[in-house]
């Protein structure tokens, strides 16, 4: 028992003596254990963003886009307002909204914008935010942490590092890294120094999966490839086209030039003048806005052999508003008052002013216009001046005054008019004790137009009236109707995340098949996509057919454009 005793003694002497070790920390992501690098890696398994990171709530959206909105390549440097984006975008996120969370960080991680919109550079707050976003998983955010390595942004420049973490930003889904890697793996030889290895098997796929997530990159970078190594004049135009809609400016350069007759001598098309020009006015549009996208580009530069749509070349802004994607109107609700008949009418998208206003041919100076517009009539007079007046009993009695006076709705009489006599049996009892005054509430104001989407706003969109009846067809089939298609898959696809984007939208001419998802590397068959037409056709001309934007109408029937 004593020697248990002293045991224990000694145990307890021994803790109170020594101080507690400390807890292990993790390191920082930016300090993450990171597998090296492999150029020769023997397989890559198709990833995509789009399943990897958070949802995005509708509030936080808005803010993003108007951020965007502000800093658009469309205004003079001067006038983007990148602190007000720096305020939306830190809004957006704090819920989350990665989108936001990767501008944010990149207006920060050098600073950005020009007097009086200028952002201070503040690198650690920016590699902070990456951080975060790497704890939720956001691919991107790893491709960026990468860039910050090979570029030592608050953090020390290591080559190897940063291409540890493009490496598994891409295994991860990132399209960017996807495309970039993709590219140097295609090297004919491994030049370390001049970021090229010979894996051209990888970096085939790895440009495949960033290509099938709409990356214009890595369109550009595959067109190359087949046109450069394979000679496949056919395969890389189409690889080019599609590239051109993923908003890649050097592959309508290239296009461009190959309808110029550059590629003639080698086996490549004759020179086509009309496509030379229409993609040369891409790559121009391309230049001043980046985030242009044109997923119906067939609607104005469609591929040989079909022919051209006529085009006025003196207005190429006409023609870069019909390649862009199309966006639903806002819902048209009806306005107070546009549901009256007879002198009750409101037409749709009008109101009553605020405060009654005499119609200026009207006014005459008699009376002080303040007191003139406030004045009430009698019953049985006639109106002082054109527009809407509202009847209102003289006298209080209980409720009934405020229960009659609640019921009347203004009429519309004009100058000179006798007022009509209200129905006297709606008074009941008090028909012959309570008369009727009739007030002046001025002549209708027009409303504002409600706020087009954001995206037509921003100028990266066009807005369009779904028509109706809705006309669906499955992506099986052939196509019913000319015209604007909008693709959906069903929800529990594998590939629905992916596949839902605004920019699968296709133009596609009646008889002919509709897009096929395979030919952009996504395993979707294309009977599991429905089709929902969603603007019109191209308008008949004297010779072919004449590039329009629309052929519906608002409720007034004027066109949408």
């Amino acid at each position: 028992m004593i020697r248990l005793a002293l045991l224990l003694l000694t145990c307890l002497l021994t803790l109170t003596a020594c101080p507690m070790s400390s807890p292990v920390i993790p390191p920082l992501p930016r300090n993450m254990s990171l597998k090296a690098f492999d150029p020769h890696r023997k397989d890559f398994t198709f990833k995509h963003e789009a399943d990897a990171v958070p949802p995005i709530d509708a509030q936080a959206e808005t803010w993003f886009q108007e951020g965007l909105r502000v800093t658009s390549r469309d205004l003079w440097p001067n006038q983007r307002n990148y602190p007000k984006a720096v305020e939306l975008w830190q809004k957006a996120a704090e819920r989350k909204h990665w989108k936001a969370m990767m501008n944010l960080a990149g207006v920060l991680i050098e600073g950005d914008g020009r007097e009086p919109y200028v952002v201070p550079r503040d690198t650690e707050r920016a590699i902070q935010i990456v951080e975060e976003a790497m704890k939720l998983g956001i691919p991107a955010a790893f491709d960026a942490m990468g860039t910050y390595h090979q570029r030592g942004l608050g953090v020390n420049g290591d080559t190897s590092r940063a291409y540890a973490f493009w490496e598994l930003a891409a295994d991860m889904g990132s399209p960017s890294a996807q495309a970039f890697l993709g590219a140097a793996l295609l090297g004919g030889y491994d030049n370390p120094k001049a970021g090229m290895w010979s894996n051209e098997s990888i970096g085939i796929k790895m440009l495949e999966c960033a290509f099938a997530q709409g990356n214009g990159k890595a369109a550009h970078e595959l067109g190359l490839e087949y046109l450069v190594v394979n000679r496949d004049y056919d395969k890389a135009i189409r690889v080019f086209h599609q590239g051109v809609k993923f908003g890649n400016e050097r592959s309508a350069g290239v296009l461009s030039s190959i309808f110029g007759g550059a590629e003639m001598s080698k086996g490549g098309p004759s020179p086509d003048p009309g496509r030379e020009d229409r993609y040369m006015a891409f790559v121009d549009a391309l230049y001043h806005n980046p985030d242009l996208r044109f997923p119906n580009l067939d609607k104005v530069l469609p591929l040989p052999p079909a022919k051209l749509p006529q085009w006025d070349m003196s207005d190429p802004q006409r023609l870069i508003d019909a390649a862009k994607q199309i966006m639903p109107a806002p819902a048209v609700q009806p306005t107070a008052g546009s549901q009256h008949t007879g002198r009750a009418h409101i037409p749709q998208g009008y109101a009553l002013p605020q405060t009654p206003l005499i119609p200026a041919a009207e006014w005459h100076g008699k009376f002080d216009r303040r007191q003139a517009q406030m004045t009430p009539l009698l019953n049985g007079q006639t109106a002082l001046y054109s527009g809407y007046w509202l009847a209102q009993l003289t006298q209080s009695v209980r409720e009934f005054q405020r229960e009659w006076n609640s019921r009347q709705v203004a009429l519309r009489y004009a100058q000179g008019e006798a007022f009509d006599t209200p129905d006297r049996r709606s008074l009941g009892e008090y028909a012959k004790v309570l008369g009727v005054r009739w007030h002046y509430m001025g002549e209708l104001v027009k409303l504002a137009d409600p706020a087009p989407p954001i995206e037509v706003a921003r100028g990266i969109a066009r807005m369009s009236r779904i028509p109706m009846p809705l006309v669906i067809c499955r992506g099986g089939r052939p196509c019913p109707r000319t015209g604007i298609w909008e693709p959906q898959i069903e929800g529990d696809h594998v590939l629905a995340t992916v596949f839902h984007d605004v920019n699968r939208q296709a133009y596609v001419e009646k008889g002919q098949p509709f897009p096929d998802p395979r030919d952009v590397h996504l395993d979707i068959d294309p009977n599991q996509v429905q089709w929902l037409w969603a603007d019109n056709a191209n308008q008949p001309a004297p010779v072919g057919k004449q590039i329009t934007l629309t052929d519906l109408h608002d409720e007034q029937g004027k066109p949408l454009a």
